[in-house]
């Protein structure tokens, strides 16, 4: 078993800070991209161990073929700092620069040491890291459509603290995380990680876990970058709160992790192991699909259901954390209970509801029932993601419209009546904020473009008003409401 040394750059650093602000003013900078900030975070608190940096060319080789540091040291995912060829042409090798916080764009957090400057071969690295050269892949299309095309590599120094403003109380470091878990005697941890909201099913499984391996529970957040459309970690940490409670007192622990997650499926898995066990975990649950992105563009799963499980038992001694392999959860109604769906009898009735369908009854306001998920988890969604019939919507009236359009629209949700309905007949910015204000807050909204500023940009998620050829204004406002009323709306 490796034993991999804790790179807690911020202690490391500390007694430096002065001089190292004092020194890091005058140097260049990069303002750093949200992934590269949350990378950087996990570098300097020791959750990347043993990395120090992001990685020079002969690491990121290394990792991207053999899944090993150039030391050896097991490490899946290529950690590198990525910039513009214009920005690299500023750079030489030796030279240090600073790293600013993006939300601000000058508040210095490292500097780097550049011991390396590279052009990647990005279909390799798609390839061989994310299974497939296919854009369809978040991590992929991040990679080409984002991604600059000169990597940095070197070494880091940390100059201030990243602060974050948002649930504190549960932002640990690894050392924090393991002092905690030293002060309480847990001896032995197994660590959850999730980028979703947590159900019934969930908690069963990591009791049922914690059961096995006479453990505690660490639930273990990604709120760093996750997949695209994912529900906002706002929410989810809401939603985590009110479902530590249903945990016997002193069994489990929520802490969050800044991770910007790749969606690399069995390496994504074995680089989550990894960093659990720098925050002090002795177990990790891995289960169905573990970080997998979806489909490909051939309408094909990237990874295949336990892939992740298998390249994580093959690494899981030399890494130094346990594996705890689980199959999906499902509903048992006649014994009301949840058990892995490889320990149910064929012929027993079981119960499911999918991702989608939860969607799905969270945009029609359907019953979710509490075999699936508990009332305050449901009430907490609900709250973020209200119906469409509690959401508010903007008609956008084309210039090209019947002046009277617009009035016939309001009439005819004010007839309705189940809305508070507001028109705007000129768009400018002011405006503009004011119905997106407005559509935030439930309400209907009705403008007209006769008059709208050219710079305003329409949003995806107005609806469109289409007149078509000769159509009278009684049609054109019927036609509106039936789409209003198919799509949710009223």
């Amino acid at each position: 078993m490796s034993q991999v040394v804790m790179k807690d750059l911020f202690a490391r650093d500390a007694p430096l800070r002065e001089q190292l602000n004092k020194e890091a003013a005058s140097l260049p900078k990069i303002v750093l991209s949200e992934r590269q900030f949350c990378d950087l975070e996990l570098i300097l608190n020791g959750g990347f161990s043993p990395l120090e940096g992001f990685m020079t060319q002969e690491d990121y080789q290394s990792v991207v073929h053999n899944l090993r540091l150039k030391s050896g040291a097991v490490f899946p995912i290529p950690v590198t700092l990525d910039v513009s060829e214009k920005v690299a042409e500023s750079i030489k090798t030796s030279d240090r620069v600073s790293l600013l916080d993006p939300r601000d764009e000058q508040t210095i957090l490292a500097i780097l040491t550049v011991d390396d400057k590279y052009v990647p071969d990005k279909v390799v690295e798609a390839e061989k890291v994310f299974g497939a050269n296919d854009r369809a892949h978040p991590a992929v299309e991040y990679l080409f459509g984002t991604a600059g095309d000169v990597y940095l590599g070197g070494k880091l120094q940390a100059v201030n603290p990243i602060r974050h403003f948002d649930f504190v109380a549960y932002r640990y470091t690894p050392s924090e995380l393991r002092s905690e878990f030293e002060r309480n005697n847990w001896k032995r941890v197994v660590a959850f990680q999730t980028r979703n909201p947590m159900h019934r099913a969930h908690r069963e499984l990591t009791v049922r876990a914690a059961k096995q391996h006479s453990a505690r529970v660490l639930i273990h957040p990604v709120v760093g970058m996750t997949k695209p459309g994912d529900i906002d970690h706002f929410t989810r940490v809401r939603v985590y709160e009110a479902i530590l409670q249903r945990y016997p007192k002193g069994s489990a622990k929520l802490s969050l992790l800044p991770l910007a997650m790749r969606m690399a499926g069995p390496r994504e898995a074995l680089w989550h192991a990894i960093i659990r066990k720098n925050y002090g975990a002795s177990h990790f649950i891995i289960g169905r699909d573990h970080a997998g992105p979806g489909k490909n563009s051939q309408g094909q799963d990237f990874y295949g259901p336990y892939d992740a499980q298998y390249l994580v038992e093959q690494y899981s001694h030399e890494i130094g954390i346990s594996i705890v392999p689980f199959q999906m959860m499902t509903y048992l109604p006649e014994e009301d209970i949840y058990k892995p769906v490889d320990q149910v009898e064929a012929g027993t009735r079981t119960l499911n509801i999918s991702g989608t369908e939860l969607r799905r009854r969270l945009l029609t306001g359907a019953h979710i029932p509490e075999w699936f998920s508990y009332p305050q988890v449901v009430s907490i969604l609900r709250q973020s993601y209200p119906p469409k019939f509690a959401q508010g919507f903007v008609l956008a009236v084309p210039a090209t419209a019947d002046k009277l359009v617009p009035s016939a629209l309001v009439s005819a949700l004010n007839e309705d009546g189940r809305r508070h309905v507001s028109s705007i007949p000129r768009l400018d910015a002011t405006t503009f904020s004011f119905a997106q204000e407005l559509q935030r807050a439930g309400a209907a909204v009705v403008v007209s473009l006769a008059e709208a500023d050219k710079s305003i940009q329409i949003p995806a998620n107005w609806v469109q008003v289409n007149v078509g050829h000769d159509e009278s204004v009684s049609e054109v406002t019927f036609t509106v409401l039936s789409k209003l009323s198919d799509e949710g709306y009223l």
